[in-house]
């Protein structure tokens, strides 16, 4: 089967999406991190508190969520970070105390959750600025496959996904075209494939089910999947809050009106 030769992935160019919030730049990676050591990372503005973690520096969930995502709620939080494929390290209790030292955490706190750099800018991203689409090629495509039933593999066209219900997937095997969501759903039995349970319940499934071919993908292509994937994610629209200037007697009256319909009704 013929296929159109597509540019690699060096002719990506990725752009700042505008925002509201400014983002400040990351500190670098250091070259070497000790078990524990505590450091501060600025996201929109914000010093956020980081712990190294298997050699890894991460951040406090808890201490972003309650900063700089203080105005949602902590459903639409760990929505929000399921969604993306964000998963959190849990902190051990000697960790958690340099957390409360720290000032992170406050002292009756039991657990605290912990991501990368990387998932928090994402996560803040996808609440406090643009999903915005990467800018990539006019012709270019990442190579994707998915393991759901006997699995499938497939073309994910940037330039076509302009919806969630967009159908911007090109199987490799029928060239039949399918939106993400319904991809994961479509499989095809090769010799080499092997059954798995098809574990997509939920709309937003495809992130966790959708992976690039390529296992030793450049790190910017990464960034571009990623960015990809945020997008048609929920939205970032704020909820807007109750007025305080409605009284109690207003919404009695409002409750009594509802009501009506239904007691004369039983007359």
């Amino acid at each position: 089967m013929e296929k159109s030769l597509l540019p690699g992935p060096n002719n990506i160019v990725m752009a700042t999406p505008p925002s509201s919030f400014q983002q400040e730049p990351l500190t670098p990676p250091r070259s070497s991190l000790k078990p524990n050591q505590v450091g501060h990372v600025i996201l929109y503005g914000v010093p956020i508190v980081s712990l190294v973690i298997d050699n890894q520096e991460r951040l406090c969930l808890a201490q972003i969520s309650n900063t700089l995502l203080k105005n949602y709620s902590y459903n639409e939080i760990h929505n929000r970070r399921v969604a993306l494929g964000i998963t959190c390290v849990q902190c051990t209790p000697v960790q958690l105390e340099i957390l409360r030292r720290a000032g992170a955490m406050p002292i009756s706190s039991r657990r605290c959750g912990m991501i990368t750099k990387r998932e928090a800018e994402r996560l803040c991203k996808s609440f406090l600025g643009e999903n915005s689409p990467p800018k990539l090629p006019d012709n270019f495509a990442f190579d994707v496959t998915h393991e759901c039933a006997w699995g499938s593999r497939g073309n994910f066209i940037p330039a076509r996904y302009n919806s969630s219900r967009a159908k911007c997937i090109k199987c490799s095997y029928c060239n039949m075209y399918f939106s993400p969501n319904k991809f994961i759903f479509h499989s095809h039995r090769t010799p080499e494939a092997k059954y798995t349970q098809p574990d997509a319940a939920n709309f937003n499934s495809w992130r966790r089910h959708l992976k690039l071919s390529d296992k030793t993908a450049p790190e910017d292509l990464l960034f571009a999947w990623e960015d990809v994937k945020a997008m048609f994610n929920g939205g970032s629209r704020k909820r807007a809050l109750p007025s305080s200037n409605c009284s109690p007697v207003v919404f009695c009256l409002m409750a009594t009106l509802c009501l009506l319909p239904f007691v004369t009704s039983a007359y």
